[in-house]
């Protein structure tokens, strides 16, 4: 049965950030749902790139999940900002499933309360705030801590995906 990830999605989301790692698990035989506060929405990232949204927020069952995909740009500060996305990324690490952030995604985890005591690497801009979270931050391409994979930005992207699909497939 394939693995099914939950990838969510918010305007100006870093367009690669989330094209990139979802058809990589696409083309691992992964179902990915894309997931944003409406159903059947147009998103757009930083850079135009648009992406469909198959479910809403609260449409969804994150316990029916194998992993969740967190994309950077400017989205990660709005998506923290909504309980049905901190629930979602709270069930998900309960479950011990497989969470990737990449950039300024961290921000969600930060608001989800689930950094503490983690290894992980974003943007150099929101370093503090991960620190603050009680998170050690890394200067690294990718990092893994558990359930937890973190990338800074996309050039990273080819590591933090081979590191993502480890950890998914438990390799």
């Amino acid at each position: 049965m394939a693995k099914k990830i939950l990838a969510l999605i918010g305007e100006d989301f870093e367009d690669l950030e989330l094209s990139y790692p979802v058809l990589r698990l696409r083309e691992e035989g992964c179902q990915v749902d894309i997931v944003g506060d409406k159903a059947g929405f147009t998103y757009h990232g930083k850079y135009g790139v648009p992406f469909d949204s198959d479910y809403a927020f609260g449409d969804v069952d994150p316990a029916d999940y194998d992993g969740l995909l967190v994309p950077g740009g400017w989205a990660p500060d709005k998506l923290r900002r909504y309980p049905e996305v901190l629930n979602i990324v709270r069930v998900i690490n309960d479950a011990g499933k497989p969470i990737g952030e990449i950039c300024h995604a961290g921000w969600v985890l930060i608001s989800a309360g689930i950094l503490e005591g983690k290894t992980v690497t974003s943007t150099p801009g929101i370093k503090d705030d991960m620190a603050n979270a009680g998170a050690t931050w890394v200067d690294e391409a990718s990092v893994v801590d558990g359930n937890i994979v973190s990338a800074r930005r996309p050039p990273d992207l080819p590591a933090y995906m081979k590191d993502y699909i480890k950890v998914l497939f438990g390799k």
